[in-house]
This record gives C-alpha cells, sequence and structure tokens, in this order.
C-alpha cells in the first residue's frame, strides 16, 4: 500500500459541506512506516511565471508568504508532535525565502506543467543557485500561475482529480505543487488566496509526517495520509484559512 500524496477535488457532497468539522462513521488510523520525517521543515517558496509580478496575483503571494511565517510556529505544527518518533521530534519551522521565475509561458503553449517536467525545472533552479540547495528539512512550495494546469504521471489533472500534491525528487528533494486555485471542487474561503492557504496546509502537514511516501499514512486502501482524512474539515488559525488534520490520539480531525 502507497500513501495518495495529493489533495483530492471535493465531491458534490462534500462541497455541500464543505466548511465544517465533518465527523467520520469509522476511525482510521495512521501507521509510521520507519521512513522520514521533517522535523523542522524549511519551506521555500517558487511563484512559477510572470503573472506573479501582476498586482492580483503579487497580493496572493504576499499572503501566502505571511501565512507561512504564522503557520510554521503555530498550534497547527505544535498538533503535529504527537507523530514524533524516538530520534525525530517534530517541531516548529520557518520559511527560509521566496522567489518568482520569470517565466512568461510555464508549461507552453499548451497551458499545462508534467509532474516530470516540474521536477526537472526544480533540479535545475537548485543547480543554478536559483533556490537554496536542499538539507533533510527543506520542503520547496511551487505555484503555477492562473490558466497553466498540472498532469501527473497517470495523467490526472489539476482541478479534475486533485488540489494539489507533495513528492519527491531521489528521496532527497521534498516539494509541493500547487496550482492556482480558481476552479470547483478546490474552493474554499472568499476566494483564491484563502483556498491556497488551505490546500497549503493540508500539503505542509502531509510533507512533514510522510516527505518519502514511508512515513504516516493509514495502511487501509487508498492509503490516506494525515490531511487526506480531514479534507473537508475546514477552520481559521491565525485569520488564515486551513485545514484540520488527522488525530491518532484523538480519534478526530483536529486543528
Amino acid at each position: 500500500m502507497a500513501p495518495r500524496r495529493l489533495v483530492p477535488v471535493l465531491s458534490e457532497k462534500e462541497m455541500a459541506g464543505a466548511h465544517t468539522h465533518t465527523l467520520l462513521a469509522t476511525a482510521p488510523h495512521l501507521t509510521y512506516h520507519g521512513g522520514a520525517l521533517l522535523t523542522s521543515v524549511e519551506v521555500f517558496t517558487v511563484f512559477w511565471g510572470t503573472a506573479w509580478q501582476q498586482p492580483a496575483q503579487a497580493a496572493v503571494a504576499a499572503h501566502l508568504n505571511q501565512f507561512f511565517d504564522y503557520i510554521l510556529t503555530s498550534p497547527l505544527i505544535d498538533a503535529l508532535a504527537e507523530y514524533s518518533v524516538p530520534g525525530k521530534p517534530i517541531g516548529h519551522g520557518m520559511r527560509i525565502g521566496t522567489t518568482t521565475i520569470l517565466d512568461a509561458t510555464p508549461g507552453g503553449t499548451r497551458k499545462s506543467l508534467t509532474d516530470a517536467q516540474i521536477q526537472q525545472h526544480l533540479q535545475q533552479w537548485i543547480a543554478a543557485g536559483t533556490v537554496p540547495h536542499a538539507t533533510g528539512n527543506t520542503l520547496y512550495f511551487v505555484y503555477t500561475p492562473p490558466g497553466v494546469g498540472v498532469v501527473m504521471a497517470d495523467r490526472s489533472r489539476s482541478c479534475k482529480v486533485f488540489c494539489g500534491y507533495h513528492g519527491n525528487v531521489g528521496h532527497s528533494i521534498f516539494y509541493a505543487v500547487e496550482p492556482y486555485l480558481a476552479c470547483k471542487g478546490c474552493t474554499y474561503g472568499s476566494g483564491v488566496a484563502d483556498s491556497l492557504t488551505k490546500v497549503s496546509s493540508h500539503e505542509l502537514c502531509e510533507a512533514i509526517t510522510d516527505p518519502m511516501g514511508d512515513g504516516w499514512f493509514d495502511d487501509t486502501p487508498p492509503g490516506n495520509e494525515i490531511g487526506d482524512i480531514c479534507n473537508s474539515s475546514v477552520g481559521q488559525l491565525g485569520g488564515y484559512t486551513v485545514q484540520l488534520e488527522w488525530s491518532n490520539a484523538l480519534k478526530r480531525c483536529v486543528l
């Protein structure tokens, strides 16, 4: 069993009650599989495309950076401490920087990027010094511009199947991908900024607790990670729209 590692698009039923705590009939249980954890995560945000220089998108980018500055030392991270294991205590993190990649047309004329292309560009940016070199705690958040979709290796598409996901390159470069969310099934709060903080909080917690697919996840199909179980449970923390996360200890979604 492998973990899901993505933020699923909400179903019609979930959208009808997406902004409340969802009670689960049967309690899931996350199991630790012996792998890496991001014990003191270091987030670096990448805003890909010249569209991020436009006033509306620039405001969203600033909001996201402020969100990470707050959330990485917030009660949301404190709640993940129960998933610490001997020698790998999960604690607070920090945002270590940001950059805007001045590419006018990410994805080219097809207006879509594959996960393989994102991995390739990320490695090129690291090699060129455009983004910092990876450590065992570095987590790159890649935000694509409006109108550019993302396609996974299995051909699933953003806004059709998923709203975001996390992955790794060679078990040493950890990243999350967040398409510009202005689509049904990926909309939360009052607009794109709220939708992106919600999905980013989901992937942040999953990347911390399961960066390589051998950390914490449910062995019952479909292999839910900490965020998947609570995908439709949304709350406010520090003025930001965030997702509740699963607690084994309390057997419910918590914030």
